[in-house]
């Protein structure tokens, strides 16, 4: 399942992978025009911690995640 969000000029792409039953990895990829300072690898895939969540929690986690890496920026 995945999820495209604008914020800022930038693309938070985010990914869940189902772990078990109504159970979720997140993921979550940042592609902007320029490069993200708190981001290690943009463009790539990046685990967010503390999983696995529920369908909800995970887009609301990833999304949070990386919406500061963003902010972290100006």
């Amino acid at each position: 399942m995945q999820r495209t969000l604008k914020y800022r000029g930038f693309q938070i792409c985010v990914d869940l992978v189902p772990t078990s039953e109504d159970m979720f990895d997140a993921w979550l990829r940042i592609e902007g025009p320029t490069h993200v300072p708190g981001v290690a690898t943009p463009g790539q895939r990046i685990k967010v911690r503390g999983g696995p969540f529920s369908h909800r929690w995970a887009y609301f986690v990833a999304a949070i995640a990386g919406q500061v890496s963003v902010v972290d920026v100006g």
